[in-house]
């Protein structure tokens, strides 16, 4: 049994750099790390990976022999990738032994939430090689600050979360920046743990751009709290104690923590239901350390 995380999100959101800072912390832990680079526009990488699809196929290839633009040539790639996924299933099976795999997935979201291939790819790899994926799924917590973006990314997530049907962690990435583009409106567990969405609708008013959709969004935050599966947990990538906090809900939801255990099933039962460092960690502290105190912070209340 092999564990591992498939690694999501839009651009920008900080997967590769997510890939580079969680394979460093796995090995200083003690784990063997296999990075799988499956986006065939990233040429820079950070990390040394163990698969790489541009030994496969090239976006730039693709692009130019088929003119595609980038949108439509990473479709074409993913879905010749579904074709020859016996390609990387050979490229994984010297892998499976001994090794934690992280994939480092392209930033179209389309991919995750519309089209089939990329699930098919992750499902085949799953059933043929026994895999235990958490899908990570990245969201730059700046957009905490705009309620118009926040919605959008809490949309994006539920519908990531359906379509792949994954165990599945939602992450606002680059919490250390979380101000850089203005105040947030609530406190951060109010974005985190995604509560009454109804608070947001005054200021969302506020926005011209914002109001004129008033109804449509006031419709898909019901929908989003009607589904109540979406909420976030927060991460600076070079903070350790940020890091394992997030490695032991991965580690939980794809049952890395049941891994040599023999015991009974009462004791499984324990483990599944003991709470990790992060119930009560994460809010406040998180708050107090990455974002400024201000007398005149708005509460919902």
């Amino acid at each position: 049994m092999v564990f591992g995380q498939v690694v999501i999100g839009p651009p920008g959101s900080g997967k590769t750099t997510y890939c580079n800072g969680m394979s460093q912390f796995l090995k200083f832990i003690g784990r063997k790390v296999a990075v799988i680079n499956l986006d065939p526009a990233n040429d820079s990488l950070p990390y040394e990976c163990a698969v790489n699809i541009e030994d496969l196929i090239k976006l730039s290839d693709v692009m130019t022999e088929h003119s595609l633009g980038p949108n439509g040539g990473l479709v074409y790639c993913m879905d010749y990738l579904e074709k020859n996924v016996d390609w990387l299933q050979s490229k994984l099976e010297p892998l499976l032994k001994d090794h934690y795999l992280l994939f480092d997935f392209p930033g179209q979201v389309e991919l995750f939430f519309l089209h089939s291939n990329t699930k098919n790819v992750v499902m085949k790899l799953i059933k043929k090689l026994n895999l235990r994926l958490t899908a990570v799924h990245l969201v730059d917590a700046h957009l905490c600050s705009d309620p118009g973006k926040y919605v959008s990314a809490l949309l994006l997530s539920l519908s990531t979360m359906l379509h792949l049907e994954l165990p599945h962690i939602n992450v606002l990435s680059k919490i250390d920046l979380i101000e850089s583009y203005g105040k947030l409106a609530f406190n951060l567990d109010f974005y985190t743990d995604v509560q009454d969405l109804s608070y947001l609708h005054h200021h969302l008013d506020q926005d011209p751009r914002s109001a004129k959709y008033r109804k449509l969004t006031k419709e898909l935050c019901e929908v989003i709290e009607d589904f109540s599966l979406v909420n976030f947990t927060t991460l600076d990538i070079q903070d350790k104690e940020s890091v394992g906090n997030l490695v032991k809900l991965i580690d939980k939801s794809n049952g890395y923590i049941f891994a040599g255990i023999d015991a009974s099933a009462v004791e499984f039962s324990k483990i599944a239901v003991r709470q990790v460092d992060w119930d009560y960690y994460r809010a406040a502290a998180v708050q107090e350390k990455y974002m400024k105190d201000d007398e005149n912070f708005d509460d919902k209340d």
